[in-house]
């Protein structure tokens, strides 16, 4: 039996891999492009000496065993920020296309773990913050090693885990605060193991992926956007049920007609109405067809349908011109283009909350 069968499956909607032209172009300043360059230059840097020092450190040793699998998805992240009408940037975000030298120890079949995630915070930023410095660390602890039969029950089982201990240990640190912090964040987390695309989430933040499937009869390939999470709101009924058992209500669509999402990191004046923090999970095996994974805070799809986010990014991917920049290649411009202006289009057309959007490219 699939060990994810009692899971949700991906929702599909297909339709001609051309979109409609986009005529309204995002705007932004110099400033901004220039503070938004600096930083992911920035955490890009940090992430490859983080990368290149552990390797080292493992050569040295003598505990690099194993090259990467042949045919394995090459991966790069892109992230795009906006704090948008807030007053305060409360989401988080970290991109760790290789997540390997970060482990003790591999499981003897895996040769490579990538991990993407953002975090939306509200009622502050602390909660999303501590998530995204503390949850993968707590991963790599959790994450199995050596020679393991049935990965992906250790992993899901990872998951949990971690998702449970990084919300106990913020709750702990929260509530030693005077006063008690209240913070909360959602969740949404891509652990790529090889080519196979784990997502766990909480709340309203959500991932998807563009797939092109073969060229049809009319020799056009057609575009697929898969669902690869599940968000989580009051108005649900299994959400709106464990919250009413647990002796909370549902009013106006949030909890306690103040908080918007069921499931979340941190909000400890809510964990006793029924809100928790169990992720759900799903997986998908990435293959040749699929072009890249968006993951982003609900300010996108505010003003963003699923499939609309996925063709404004196509569409920038295939227009005919590309200014070239020093140290990237045509196609990472494409796509740190396409991520820039995705966020800065969901500004545009009106949402007033922090948008953060990471843009996965996957090529084989």
């Amino acid at each position: 039996m699939d060990l994810f069968d009692d899971l949700p499956e991906p929702t599909q909607t297909s339709g001609p891999v051309s979109a409609a032209p986009v005529t309204a172009r995002p705007q932004s300043t110099k400033e901004e492009e220039e503070k938004e360059e600096k930083s992911v230059k920035r955490k890009r840097e940090d992430a490859e000496s983080c990368t290149d020092k552990r390797e080292e450190e493992k050569e040295e040793r003598g505990e690099i065993k194993k090259v990467c699998k042949e045919g394995l998805p090459v991966l790069k992240g892109y992230v795009a920020a906006r704090r948008g009408e807030r007053e305060e940037m409360q989401d988080a975000h970290v991109l760790l296309p290789d997540m390997s030298s970060c482990l003790s120890a591999l499981p003897g079949q895996v040769t490579r773990v990538s991990y993407f995630a953002v975090f939306d915070g509200h009622g502050g930023a602390r909660a999303s913050r501590f998530a995204a410095e503390h949850l993968h660390h707590n991963l790599s602890k959790k994450f199995p090693s050596g020679d393991t039969e049935n990965v992906d029950k250790l992993i899901k089982k990872c998951l949990l885990d971690t998702f449970k201990q990084t919300d106990e240990d913020f709750l702990k640190k929260a509530s030693s605060q005077k006063p008690a912090w209240k913070d909360g964040s959602t969740a949404t987390c891509v652990l790529v193991v090889d080519d196979m695309v784990y997502v766990a989430n909480l709340g309203d933040s959500r991932a998807v992926l563009c797939r092109l499937e073969a060229a049809a009869a009319d020799g056009q390939r057609r575009l697929v956007t898969l669902a690869l999470s599940k968000e989580h709101n009051p108005t649900m009924y299994e959400e709106r049920m464990r919250i009413q058992r647990a002796g909370g209500t549902v009013r106006d669509g949030r909890v306690l007609g103040v908080l918007e999402v069921s499931r979340s990191f941190g909000d400890g004046q809510y964990k006793r109405c029924g809100v928790i923090s169990s992720p759900d999970l799903r997986r998908c095996q990435l293959t040749a067809n699929d072009r890249f994974i968006i993951l982003a805070c609900d300010g996108l799809f505010k003003v963003f349908s699923a499939d609309e986010a996925v063709k404004f990014v196509l569409n920038i991917l295939q227009e005919g011109s590309v200014e070239q920049r020093a140290g990237l290649t045509e196609e990472e411009v494409r796509f740190e283009a396409a991520c820039q202006q995705l966020a800065s289009e969901a500004v545009r057309r009106g949402c007033a909350d922090n948008v953060t959007v990471i843009l996965v490219s996957v090529g084989f």
